[in-house]
């Protein structure tokens, strides 16, 4: 594992992007993916204790203050993290590959959503339709831009429209994280309009 070393205890200045950035990366994988990594312990909600948190970031070379995660958690461009009320727990809003229950109630989506990938996916969708693979979900976005950064990151990307309504007037659920993320369990190929239907 790559190891970025800086101070933040009692210290003026705050963090470069760079390294907030590089923090945020690392909260990800352990909040959403591997926990282990750390030693930590997510609750079947996804919950975990802030200063077992620091504490064992700490022990790998993260070192990382209260003031700091706050920062981290509020200045996400994607929201990927929400702290509670008095800041001693912390949690991923979504994307989890662990077993957790976020306590998501159903929703009525828009009429339609967008998802973002790469140009070299869309034959398998077609194929398949959207599938959540080692998520819990299938995310969605109720912006066209939203969607496009996110198909960015795996390629050339292409921006699928999902006929959200006519799903959920089908039965199939919608939830919304507390980061605006719409999350499914699927979508079906009929239901997407690959820009030339």
């Amino acid at each position: 594992m790559q190891r970025f070393i800086f101070k933040s205890v009692s210290r003026s200045i705050r963090m470069t992007k760079k390294q907030e950035i590089h923090i945020s990366k690392f909260l990800s994988l352990v909040l959403r993916h591997k926990p282990e990594e750390i030693g930590i312990h997510l609750n079947e909600n996804g919950w975990t204790d802030v200063q077992i948190l620091m504490s064992k970031m700490n022990a790998k070379d993260f070192y990382i203050s209260l003031e700091d995660l706050k920062s981290i958690v509020q200045n996400n461009d994607k929201k990927r993290f929400i702290l509670n009320s008095d800041f001693t727990q912390i949690r991923a809003n979504q994307g989890h590959s662990v077993k957790v229950e976020l306590d998501l109630q159903p929703m009525i989506p828009p009429k339609t959503l967008f998802h973002g990938t790469a140009t070299r996916n869309v034959d398998s969708i077609k194929e398949k339709g959207l599938i959540k693979g080692q998520r819990h979900h299938v995310h969605l976005s109720a912006h066209i831009e939203t969607a496009r950064k996110v198909g960015m990151r795996y390629g050339k990307p292409i921006v699928l429209m999902v006929h959200s309504e006519k799903m959920n007037n089908q039965g199939i659920l919608f939830y919304k994280s507390e980061n605006d993320v719409w999350l499914t369990d699927y979508v079906d190929s009929q239901f997407i309009n690959f820009g030339n239907d």
